[in-house]
């Protein structure tokens, strides 16, 4: 059943680029969001000033869109909320759910550090909580900078994760967490549950690194009196080495990707599959179809692999069922910037890369390969392989390049089932088997002992460009063994 009621978030830092932890969490959020009927929003929590790059922000958004994550009101930035959290601060201090903090943070720091020298939890030892009124008044009078902490209730907490079930913290376990620093900007989760409330979000869907962090917003919902939202904590991804993709360690991130060749559709499909399931065997997933099908209680607890080996299977699939003409649009830049063609000349002869697209999209894992494997498409100067050359660049290679070059020039019509069939003849006349034509042939107009197949290719390049290149390795041959 639908709800038009459900309102959920992605919430990115912009202290890095957008790394594929993230992009997935954005695309659970939003599945979420589509497959209920619902809203998915976006909030930049910027307030970090020391860490934050206003110029990540722009690449995070433009990463979101390149996966067509759209997102339903324009972003939320919390850097332009800061006067909104002060009153929400002030009612947790008048209802006695938080107090002031007078001590100074070197103070606070040598505290820890005796408690961890003992083996000690460092948990801040709640001294300024039984501060009487009279030392409060007289501390404020004398214009004390203070901080702002909640004041943790005695029992346990619980809540029912979407994910996870039902978890229970002691309360014990959590210190009276800093709200507001001495400066009065409040800290991290003090802005997300006011900005959840003020947003309406009715479901938070995270890492379940943030779990610690939930026990703490829960307490923080209560002393203000406000409904919680729902709470679905994801597994995290891990890399092959078992530690957790992010990105301290380096992790790409999607501008990467995309860079890279991968497709925006196969990377949404893959990322789907990290941590959440169809429950049945189908990887190959639509956009479509994953928002009818998803559910959050298919998200699996255990932590997921990124394996780019899957990823790459995945990639090839996409590249397959993608038409031709869309390829064309989104690897002719790449071939400009590669420098073996210009957009002038691409526009002019449209079919003609709409033709190199087919004939290599079956070869292809990435988008980028279209350019590595297309040089001679494009270009008549290249480089032979080494292997393949002294192989078949031999003094009866040249001669055979010879005698089939001359029966080219005398084709009619320059088709790939006509140049078969004199290749074939050739091979006839001179007893040999076609290998033996075929191979320094390929070799001569690719300067490659792979690819699409012969005739395709000098159909494709045509009967001038054939005979020039066979030519200048006929050439090629005579000088490197004259």
């Amino acid at each position: 059943m639908k709800n038009n009621n459900i309102r959920v978030r992605f919430a990115p830092s912009p202290s890095g680029y957008l790394h594929v932890g993230s992009a997935r969490t954005a695309i659970f959020n939003w599945l979420f969001a589509r497959h209920n009927g619902g809203q998915f929003l976006i909030r930049i929590e910027d307030t970090d000033k020391e860490r934050s790059r206003p110029e990540l922000i722009e690449p995070i958004l433009s990463a979101m869109e390149w996966l067509g994550v759209d997102w339903d009101e324009e972003p939320y930035y919390q850097s332009r909320r800061l006067e909104l959290y002060k009153p929400y601060v002030q009612k947790l201090l008048d209802s006695g759910h938080a107090y002031r903090c007078f001590c100074h943070p070197e103070e606070l720091e040598e505290a820890r550090k005796r408690a961890l020298a003992a083996k000690e939890d460092p948990k801040y030892d709640g001294r300024c909580r039984h501060l009487s009124q009279d030392d409060i008044s007289e501390r404020l009078a004398r214009g004390e900078p203070f901080a702002v902490r909640l004041k943790i209730p005695p029992g346990e907490t619980s809540y029912h994760d979407l994910v996870s079930g039902t978890i229970t913290r002691q309360n014990s376990e959590i210190e009276d967490l800093i709200l507001a620093r001495r400066d009065g900007s409040v800290v991290y989760n003090m802005a997300v549950v006011v900005d959840d409330h003020e947003m309406g979000i009715t479901h938070v869907i995270r890492g379940n690194d943030h779990i610690n962090n939930t026990f703490k917003q829960i307490l923080i919902y209560r002393g203000l009196g406000l409904d919680q939202p729902a709470f679905a904590h994801i597994p995290l991804i891990l890399r092959p080495d078992k530690k957790k993709v992010s990105k301290r360690l380096g992790a790409k991130d999607v501008g990467d990707y995309r860079r890279e060749g991968i497709l925006a559709e196969a990377l949404f499909n893959f990322l789907c599959l990290l941590g959440w399931s169809p429950k049945d065997d189908r990887e190959f997933l639509p956009r479509d179809e994953l928002v009818e099908i998803f559910r959050i209680e298919n998200v699996n607890r255990s932590n997921p692999i990124f394996e780019e080996d899957k990823l790459l299977a995945l990639n090839r699939l996409y590249i397959k069922d993608t038409p031709d003409h869309k390829l064309a649009e989104m690897v002719a830049p790449m071939l400009v910037e590669a420098g073996l063609t210009s957009r002038y000349w691409l526009e002019t002869r449209w079919q003609y890369l709409l033709t190199v697209i087919s004939l290599l999209k079956e070869r292809t894992e990435r988008l980028t390969d279209f350019v590595s494997m297309s040089e001679y498409f494009f270009q008549s100067e290249f480089g032979y392989e080494p292997k393949a050359r002294e192989k078949h660049f031999t003094a009866d290679g040249a001669g055979y390049l010879k005698a089939l070059l001359d029966k080219f020039d005398r084709l009619p019509e320059f088709t790939k089932e006509s140049l078969e069939s004199v290749l074939n003849e050739a091979a006839e006349e001179m007893d040999l088997k076609r290998g033996k034509l075929i191979h320094p042939t390929r070799l001569a107009v690719s300067g490659t002992s792979r690819g699409p197949g012969l005739f395709d290719i000098l159909e494709t390049i045509g009967k001038k460009e054939t005979i020039d290149r066979m030519k200048r390795a006929v050439d090629f041959i005579a000088k490197s063994k004259g």
